[in-house]
């Protein structure tokens, strides 16, 4: 086909792994859609199966192969690529089902957010041909699609927990998939607090409250409508329930959408505090650059405060957190051959095995985790493979276990073992901790240590 109508050519991956279900039913290409313009099919009159194997979605990936596609329109999900780069070319035939879906209740919402897209005034409700995701409909695409899906986004547009049945939802999805990861994002409102406690006991494994601000002044000046000791009293309902329960899910984070008015010192630091008593796992601020006459221009990029907070920042990593002291960070000291020679190579002959002896003290304030219920989250010793110039060669060239949970100021001896390159040469060895499934400590700024690698 012609790109000729395209300003710039680019590519996606949303076609390859990604469904999402509006509450109608219908199955649309990303979740930059608010009104439903990029449908691919419609689950009640079609099966997940037809929807993702079907001409619609197959002709969209043969189009990105080719760099881009009329289909996609304005959809902010594109990536551009460069004047002389090709597209990447991905099988159109990539399975029978879907590893990811999103999965909308409902786009109404019992809020308005100012000037956002899904605030009720827009109209996006009648975009939408049910107001409420049928359970059956539901039920069925979570029957079918279910044992290929890896991870379950419990929203989309509107407030996901305005429908009646939204907890039963999660417990079915958990209950009869376990192995599923569910996440969603709420604005805490539509629970109550026996429905919030139940939440926790659904199974699902992580729940982000949106609450932009630490005073009920200024959080209303975004959320409005919205009632600020509501969300955070369902906030800690599900930490106090959590911790009740013994339960090491879900994974509460707050998140707090940065504005001129709440953007203070003063207040974020009342954030901090009130998360920490709460027994939040997760603090992080959001940037945006909408609406235009009231995003922070204390924290605009390449500020000295926004580099001061940069990894407390939601998009920047998966692991900071502005709750003070809980952001991972642990000192690793390589004791092979033996304690005091930083500079000594470690050495082994190709594809001999080797085991380096560390010592890892935690500097942060959490404990680190050795088990999980899930997998997720629990807390392992890494060793990168990297060339002599510190590129990485293999990310995930060696794990360790941790022989407890590393609680805060702890040290604890671990042995790694590894299997030296089967090719001679100089490389190094980049030592970090990795919380699995999440992200390496060092994206939140916690020291690496590297030692040369002789491999003869």
């Amino acid at each position: 086909m012609s790109l000729n109508f395209l300003a710039t050519r680019f590519q996606c991956t949303w076609p390859w792994s990604t469904l999402v279900m509006l509450c109608d039913g219908r199955i649309v290409c990303g979740c930059a859609d608010p009104y439903g313009h990029r449908v691919l099919g419609d689950t009640r009159t079609a099966s997940v199966r037809d929807v993702w194997t079907g001409p619609t979605i197959s002709t969209l990936r043969a189009d990105l192969n080719a760099g881009g596609s009329k289909f996609c329109g304005d959809c902010p999900l594109k990536l551009p690529l460069t004047k002389d780069e090709a597209a990447p070319v991905r099988p159109i035939d990539v399975g029978p089902l879907p590893s990811r879906m999103y999965i909308e209740c409902t786009a109404a919402c019992n809020i308005s957010c100012t000037e956002a897209c899904c605030a009720p005034e827009t109209g996006i409700t009648r975009t939408r041909q049910a107001g409420m995701l049928d359970f059956e409909v539901f039920r069925r695409v979570i029957d079918e699609a279910g044992p290929s899906l890896v991870r379950v986004d419990f929203f989309n547009y509107g407030e996901a927990f305005l429908h009646k049945r939204a907890v039963e939802m999660c417990e079915y999805i958990k209950a009869h998939f376990p192995h599923i990861y569910l996440y969603t994002s709420t604005n805490g409102l539509a629970l109550t607090e026996v429905q919030a406690r139940r939440l926790v006991h659904s199974g699902i494994d992580e729940v982000t409250f949106s609450i932009d601000g630490a005073t009920p002044e200024s959080y209303v000046k975004y959320r409005q409508r919205g009632k600020f000791d509501v969300a955070i009293a369902n906030l800690r309902a599900m930490a106090d329930e959590k911790r009740k329960s013994g339960r090491d899910l879900p994974f509460l984070n707050w998140r707090y959408i940065l504005f001129t008015w709440n953007d203070s010192e003063k207040e974020m630091n009342e954030a901090r505090e009130l998360a920490k008593e709460i027994g939040v796992d997760r603090l992080c601020w959001e940037m945006t650059d909408h609406p235009e006459n009231a995003y922070s221009r204390r924290f605009v990029p390449g500020s000295p405060d926004l580099e001061a907070v940069r990894y407390e920042v939601w998009d920047h990593n998966n692991l900071g957190n502005a709750i003070p002291g809980a952001t991972p960070r642990a000192r690793i000291d390589v004791r092979t051959p033996w304690p005091g020679l930083p500079s000594r190579p470690l050495r082994a002959r190709a594809g001999q095995p080797l085991q380096v002896r560390t010592r890892v003290q935690n500097l942060s304030t959490r404990a680190f985790p050795a088990q999980a219920t899930y997998g997720r989250r629990l807390v392992r010793l890494g060793a990168q493979l990297c060339a002599a110039d510190g590129t990485v060669i293999n990310r995930d060239f060696a794990r360790a276990w941790l022989p407890q949970p590393l609680g805060p100021g702890d040290r604890a001896d671990i042995a790694i073992d590894i299997e030296a390159p089967g090719e001679p040469g100089r490389y190094a060895l980049k030592f970090d901790l990795v919380s699995e499934g999440i992200d390496w400590f060092e994206s939140c700024g916690s020291p690496t240590t590297t030692r040369g690698f002789v491999v003869s």
